[in-house]
């Protein structure tokens, strides 16, 4: 028998927590550019045992309630998206996983309604950074361009080619949010700044010519990618990484990380999954 394959779309997981709504108006534009729906993802925790009555129809109007406050909050945007809905029992980070696996790309706030402390991710982001089949998106704050100038789209360019793939998807992030994009990569051995830019530039080539509109540097770090976005992180919206550097992701992701880019408001995309 031959298995009925999911439709592509966008992913929001939704808690209820301010955090998932500002998940899910990020995520219009991934969905409205791809014309592809937006899907609102509530996972109720199972029990481990039998419960009464009263208290699952209370879980199930929490999980409905919260998704129709994230609809009500999209349709308010006026964007021209396809919004659905699904209601699952199971753990959250398990529904996402397997959601992943027909996804285009998952969003998640970065901090969960059972997380409030700025240094602390919630378990769910961080484990589904390293565990999705699909790009995943960890928002913090509205994103939106606040005076004059459009916040950057920072992309981790350290390592072997393979980070390309990084490279395509925040071309793809920068023209789409109307944002400048800085290409980054830390100078090691005693590699020349001028080096390291200029093989940037090289790499950076092929995705200028198919997204000429999008104004593009490279630039070399005397730091780490989580020390320069302390010193840098205001005027970043969005970090772009690949999920093969395991090193970067878990520094992003993890409790420094999410310090650091708490305050700023800066948002990470985790792209290049692989999986068997």
């Amino acid at each position: 028998m031959n298995e009925i394959s999911t439709p592509p779309s966008i992913i929001v997981g939704i808690d209820g927590s301010r955090a998932a709504i500002q998940a899910a108006l990020w995520a219009v534009d991934e969905a409205v550019s791809r014309d592809i729906p937006l899907r609102l993802l509530y996972a109720i925790e199972p029990e481990i045992a039998k419960v009464p009555p009263d208290r699952a129809a209370r879980k199930l109007a929490i999980a409905e309630n919260a998704v129709r406050y994230a609809f009500t909050a999209l349709e308010a945007s006026e964007k021209p998206v396809k919004i659905e809905v699904e209601v699952v029992q199971d753990r959250a980070i398990t529904a996402l996983i397997r959601a992943s696996a027909s996804a285009e790309m998952v969003c998640v706030g970065a901090v969960g309604l059972h997380h409030i402390r700025p240094d602390r991710m919630g378990s769910t982001a961080a484990a589904l950074a390293v565990s999705a089949h699909c790009p995943v998106a960890i928002i913090r704050g509205d994103n939106r361009r606040t005076g004059r100038q459009a916040r950057w789209v920072v992309v981790d360019a350290e390592g072997s080619g393979d980070t390309d793939v990084a490279l395509e998807a925040a071309f793809e992030e920068a023209q789409l949010r109307n944002a400048p994009l800085r290409a980054v990569a830390r100078s090691v051995n005693g590699d020349s700044d001028c080096r390291i830019e200029v093989a940037l530039d090289r790499r950076l080539e092929r995705c200028r010519q198919s997204h000429p509109d999008v104004r593009v540097e490279s630039a070399a770090l005397r730091c780490g990618l989580l020390t320069y976005l302390e010193k840098n992180g205001r005027s970043v919206q969005l970090v772009v990484v690949s999920a093969r550097n395991r090193e970067h992701v878990e520094q992003l992701v993890g409790p420094m990380g999410n310090s650091v880019l708490h305050g700023a408001g800066c948002s990470v995309l985790v792209v290049d999954h692989q999986h068997s």
